[in-house]
């Protein structure tokens, strides 16, 4: 059985008419989505490159929103995107830049509510998948070719065994890990890949270590 991530495309079965500009875009939002953990009130589109230039003709905004209300990249939905989000409060801007980009088709995603915000860099790889490079300031690389778990935590000495061990004591394997911090001492971000679907109980176990101050996942 095959299984669609948030990122990957599962055969050929896509809104068009491009899967650089409309998929990967659409996997973009469906990633800030998963993340923020709600749909957001607000989404402030910042794009770059060719996503600038050609977002209207190719479909990149209503497939970035369209991942913003949790549509897959085949949702015939995705055409009417913008004005579902509109009818349902979601206030869109969408932001042309000039700033070169290590990444041609690359778009800055701000979201959030009067909870919080979250603000992630993703990029269109091309065949419709899309790579995240940046998230609330920490840079990364998320591509969802595994189901992930990612940790905001203090910058302290055992935080990440804190991590592990509930991953060990689960009989969760760790494919890949990565850590990044904005300063010593300062907020720290985990990005742990793993290899099954994580329960909900194991997140709220991970929000119980020591040092972890929020969660979030990724399904396969």
């Amino acid at each position: 059985m095959k299984f669609r991530s948030v990122f990957d495309i599962i055969g050929p079965v896509m809104i068009g008419p491009s899967s650089s500009h409309t998929a990967g875009a659409a996997r973009i939002g469906r990633a800030a989505r998963h993340l923020f953990g709600r749909e957001p009130k607000y989404a402030h589109i910042h794009l770059y490159g060719s996503f600038a230039k050609t977002y209207k003709g190719h479909g990149t905004d209503v497939a970035i929103i369209g991942g913003l209300l949790d549509y897959e990249t085949y949702d015939e939905r995705i055409s009417t995107s913008l004005e579902t989000a509109r009818a349902s409060g979601m206030k869109i801007r969408f932001h042309e830049e000039d700033a070169h980009t290590d990444h041609p088709n690359t778009a800055r995603v701000k979201i959030g509510d009067e909870d919080g915000e979250l603000e992630l860099v993703g990029i269109s790889i091309g065949g419709g998948k899309a790579e995240i490079t940046e998230l609330n300031g920490f840079e990364l690389r998320l591509s969802g070719s595994h189901p992930a778990i990612l940790l905001i935590h203090n910058d302290r000495y055992g935080a990440i065994a804190s991590a592990t061990a509930v991953l060990a004591k689960n009989e969760i394997n760790i494919g890949r890990m990565e850590v990044s911090r904005k300063a010593q001492g300062e907020q720290a971000l985990m990005v742990i890949e793993v290899d099954q679907n994580i329960d909900d109980s194991i997140l709220n176990e991970l929000e119980r270590a020591d040092h972890i101050t929020q969660v979030a996942k990724i399904s396969d």
